[in-house]
């Protein structure tokens, strides 16, 4: 999952709350001792989600139909993708979403992770979460990510198992997504926002 997904995973929660799911990526280690309590308490959620994303069997046999000599990347790829559907599950393409203001409203008035620094602006400034609703801007957005990374861009070689292989993947997500929300939605009331590493 990636921005889109974990906003809306999150958004049950405090502001601090989103902006530690929105920012996980960009923070390394299992020390989050110098980050408040709710932020960390996010990227914990983040990487919960994570974890469950990648190990679900239906994200392990989508991974197996990318090409072979790129099925490393397809993780990364499927994260962006998963976005899109969100995006068009939400009617994106077609509307404003309170939740993606919020999202921006939090990531503007904090500074992001240093690894993070250069791409957070940008998300905002484009409009990234509104826009994953259009496939063209997710495949672009893809091939922006295996342009960052050393080496021939291998995200951009799975762009077209993407287009190729779109129905199928859709078919994945609308599996997928509702066993993530029911696992770890953070709603009010619901005991997933819980502290446990």
């Amino acid at each position: 999952m990636n921005f889109l997904a974990h906003a809306w995973l999150a958004r049950g929660g405090s502001d601090d709350f989103l902006y530690g799911n929105l920012i996980a990526d960009g923070v390394k280690g299992s020390d989050l001792s110098a980050w408040p309590a709710e932020v960390a308490l996010g990227i914990r959620h983040h990487r919960r989600v994570d974890a469950f994303v990648d190990a679900h069997p239906v994200v392990l046999s989508a991974r197996r139909r990318a090409p072979a000599e790129h099925r490393r990347y397809a993780g990364i790829a499927l994260d962006l993708l998963w976005d899109h559907f969100v995006a068009r599950e939400l009617e994106l393409e077609t509307q404003e979403s309170h939740l993606v203001l919020r999202s921006y409203r939090v990531l503007s008035h904090r500074p992001a992770p240093a690894r993070l620094e250069r791409m957070i602006p940008a998300l905002v400034a484009q409009d990234w979460l509104h826009r994953y609703a259009d496939f063209t801007f997710t495949c672009n957005a893809v091939q922006g990510i295996g342009n960052r990374l050393s080496g021939p861009n291998r995200l951009a070689a799975l762009v077209p198992w993407l287009e190729a292989d779109y129905g199928n993947l859709q078919r994945d997500f609308d599996r997928l997504w509702p066993a993530v929300i029911e696992a770890l939605e953070a709603a009010p009331g619901k005991r997933s926002i819980d502290p446990q590493p």
